[in-house]
């Protein structure tokens, strides 16, 4: 184990990535950046990272921003609840810390939004506590590693690899050792593995039976599900139509009417939403996209359906819902999915 935590950190020495969040100690910065590279790549979140850090300098900025402007920075990274919990920990920290950060493990787990990796990460980058950070990088390469067949879908699995990271941890360099052990299942230890450089390779569990396949094991994986949306585009003039979502995945963002089924007879729902064939100047033929979320991939098609300039149509009860131009539309929070559409067949920014 000694051996183990040595080669990491030698390893790390001379691999590490210059990322900017390595270069501070502001847990808000050290905050952000973890909060982005959930589920995300450093190559994907390291644009974001910026564009929060100048958006919302201090987590006093972001607290007092909307939400709306929040999930706007945010869009197109997926997962939104995180960004609305990103917003509900900023206020938290404002109003019960006094926009200081907790220092301690325990504390900082109360937080919205904040896990045991996230808790154990800021301990350990900003306050240099020696508490061991194990993600999903750390569970492939300790289970390759020590060959453990711990369940990494379960919080029993994850908790026994929480406790051997602990174990590995040296005292002395413990903020080190759990930025290269990360480092090194991202770059060396990767779900396809350079096992022909690395520095482990004559004690590695896996490498030694050749079962780097199986491991991490994960027994429970969830099936993704195909479902159908047909999106009609209202545009007026220069105007489209959008409403608010207030529930799923992506409640707060802006979307067209949606209908949550395939369509034979776009008039017939025209019809039965209360928009009659007179209001109706031309349907184009669907533009068809699929999405792929963590469980589910959405086949897509949008109607863009010109109507009269005088129409005032609203869905029935509906908030939030307006015409709007593509300037306004530009800075509305929208699903990757409506945002790819725009910017395909209507793009947002003037040429």
């Amino acid at each position: 184990m000694e051996k183990f935590s040595s080669d990491i950190l030698l390893w790390y020495q001379t691999n590490k990535r210059d990322l900017p969040w390595r270069q501070t100690r502001n847990p808000y910065f050290i905050w952000l950046s973890e909060i982005i590279l959930q589920q995300t790549r450093v190559e994907q979140g390291l644009p974001y990272y910026y564009r929060f850090v100048e958006e919302f300098p201090t987590v006093q900025s972001l607290a007092s921003a909307s939400e709306q402007e929040i999930l706007r920075c945010w869009q197109g990274l997926g997962y939104y609840s995180r960004a609305r919990n990103l917003h509900k920990c900023a206020n938290n920290v404002v109003d019960k810390y006094h926009g200081e950060f907790p220092n301690t493990y325990k504390e900082l787990l109360t937080l919205p939004g904040i896990g045991p990796y996230t808790a154990a990460a800021i301990a350990s980058f900003a306050f240099h506590l020696p508490t061991a950070v194990a993600d999903g990088n750390v569970f492939r390469l300790l289970s390759r590693y020590f060959g453990l067949s711990h369940d990494i879908g379960t919080q029993k699995g994850q908790e026994a690899f929480r406790k051997l990271a602990n174990k590995l941890l040296p005292a002395e360099h413990s903020s080190n050792f759990n930025q290269g052990i990360m480092e090194f299942g991202a770059l060396q230890c990767a779900p396809q593995p350079k096992c022909e450089t690395c520095p482990l390779f004559t004690s590695c569990f896996a490498r030694i039976n050749n079962q780097q396949k199986q491991f991490p094991v994960k027994l429970k994986k969830q099936k993704s599900k195909s479902v159908h949306y047909s999106y009609f585009v209202f545009k007026r003039g220069d105007q489209l139509w959008m409403k608010k979502r207030l529930n799923n995945i992506w409640n707060s963002l802006y979307e067209f009417h949606l209908e949550e089924n395939q369509v034979d007879d776009p008039m017939s729902i025209l019809s039965s939403i209360g928009i009659s064939s007179a209001n109706v100047q031309s349907i184009l033929e669907p533009v068809e996209a699929t999405h792929l979320l963590s469980h589910r991939k959405i086949h897509a098609k949008f109607y863009l359906v010109e109507l009269d300039k005088s129409h005032e149509w609203n869905e029935p009860s509906e908030a939030f819902a307006n015409y709007y131009s593509l300037e306004e539309i530009e800075h509305l929070p929208k699903p990757k999915l409506i945002e790819n559409y725009l910017n395909e067949k209507m793009p947002l920014k003037a040429e």
